[in-house]
């Protein structure tokens, strides 16, 4: 059973900073693309970052030049740095990944549950 869990989410102050992390536990034999996606309330989830096995990003406008991914490929572990936190950036932050489960076996999407993220004075 592969489970991704998010941690790092909170309260912050507006122009704060949070780190957010995913680990994986289970058996993952191959992950390409690992990503972080929000959703705020009333809107539809949308993709905040990606990175893939290369190490290719790409980021929202909206969090550009703010927030940066990164990935540690032995831990299978991705980080969302969100550094000039803002109100909009408010939501509950998930983690994704494509991934293989084992040699031979469909890519698949998997998803963690979600971290609360508030910007707010």
């Amino acid at each position: 059973q592969v489970q991704l869990v998010e941690s790092g989410g909170g309260m912050v102050q507006p122009g704060g900073s949070r780190r957010l992390s995913c680990a994986t536990s289970g058996r993952l034999f191959r992950i390409n693309v690992m990503g972080w996606y929000r959703q705020a309330p009333g809107k539809q989830r949308e993709l905040v970052a990606a990175i893939t096995s290369a190490g290719n990003t790409n980021y929202a406008d909206s969090v550009k030049d703010r927030f940066t991914i990164s990935r540690d490929n032995a831990k299978k572990t991705w980080y969302l740095q969100m550094n000039s936190l803002k109100p909009e950036d408010t939501a509950v932050y998930y983690c994704n990944c494509n991934a293989q489960a084992s040699y031979g076996t469909s890519w698949l999407d998997y998803w963690g549950q979600g971290t609360q993220v508030t910007v707010s004075s």
